[in-house]
């Protein structure tokens, strides 16, 4: 177990890479961060970029090159980067001895077939790097990520969504010939710093709207993960008129018909010793405030009369838990240390 490491962060000037820099700003293991601009970003210190974070001792931004990465003696690169920037830079990190924890998708799906989203060209590289990953959901893959050196953080709506079905579909109580529809809402940060004509104010303003309807990134995640058939699997994402947060509306039938305690009793020992998943006692239900700025994923349900028609709504913080607070939890399972440290 390491006392104090240094780290560095790649696109510290992104939503979720200054969420990242925040929290390691206040880790008690972590010595320094050392924060790297992506691409012409003309800040020179952070706090340029977010002025509410000023304390009188500015936090330098350096244009990324492996040179400074040396100079600096880090020992963990976070990559708060597009999943191509990714593909490039971490089998380099790695033949550089370094730990990297990615932020993007580049990392994340061991399928050829869900993979092909990204259009990233591979070769015979980049092939034994994937086999080096690991899918960095602490709560399913914990022991795996203590021994690893590249840890693919998962995306914010395969959180909410895997967190909220794993107890079930790991025990095999889901009925595997229904349909899993998964309905599922998120704040404009999601969609990253960089602007798009579909996340200009006026856009998003007073609207909701749904979009990579049967098409986004995050399917397979969900689908490896959970070990769900692609052909059950109904997963649409919206935007919603708020900076940040998710709310996932999972409907999903069950094989057997089964009472409300049970399905509680089924989602408390599944994530019995978790420090991030909060189970809501039935009937409440999560709302996106109760969980913003946090690393908690909150879970809850309700269940029809006939005890097999189950509705899981699961909510998150898409910059902390499903992207910045994550990738730290994964950084304390790696190294040894209480998963919420820095994050409470």
């Amino acid at each position: 177990m390491a006392d104090q490491i240094k780290c560095g962060v790649v696109g510290a000037t992104g939503y979720a890479g200054f969420e990242l820099a925040r929290l390691l700003r206040k880790h008690p293991n972590v010595s320094a961060s050392v924060l790297f601009r992506r691409g012409e970003h003309s800040a020179a210190t952070l706090d340029e970029a977010y002025p509410q974070i000023m304390n009188g001792q500015p936090t330098p931004l350096h244009a990324f090159s492996w040179e400074q990465v040396e100079k600096e003696k880090v020992d963990l690169l976070f990559l708060a980067t597009p999943h191509e920037t990714s593909w490039e830079l971490v089998p380099e990190g790695l033949r550089r001895g370094l730990k990297v924890i990615d932020l993007s998708g580049a990392w994340r799906l061991k399928d050829e077939a869900n993979r092909k989203i990204y259009k990233l060209v591979e070769s015979a590289v980049s092939v034994a790097t994937l086999k080096q990953s690991v899918y960095g959901s602490p709560e399913l893959h914990g022991a795996t990520i203590r021994g690893s050196k590249l840890v693919a953080n998962p995306g914010c709506y395969a959180t909410s969504v895997i967190l909220a079905l794993a107890p079930f579909a790991k025990n095999d109580l889901i009925d595997r010939h229904a349909d899993i529809v998964c309905d599922c809402k998120s704040g404009v940060s999601g969609a990253g710093k960089q602007l798009s004509p579909k996340t200009h104010f006026v856009e998003v303003a007073e609207n909701l709207s749904a979009y990579s309807v049967f098409g986004h990134r995050h399917t397979g995640e969900i689908l490896e993960q959970l070990g769900i058939s692609a052909e059950r699997l109904i997963f649409t994402p919206h935007l919603l008129p708020i900076p940040r947060g998710i709310l996932s509306t999972i409907y999903v039938r069950l094989k057997e018909a089964t009472a409300a305690a049970t399905v509680e009793e089924t989602l408390r020992k599944f994530y019995a010793g978790s420090t991030s998943v909060r189970i809501f006692p039935h009937p409440l239900l999560p709302q996106i405030q109760h969980s913003l700025r946090t690393n908690y994923c909150d879970i809850g349900f309700a269940l029809g009369p006939d005890g097999k028609k189950l509705i899981l709504v699961s909510c998150l913080d898409n910059l902390i838990k499903g992207a910045a607070g994550q990738a730290v939890q994964n950084m304390n399972v790696m190294y040894g240390w209480a998963e919420q440290e820095g994050l409470n």
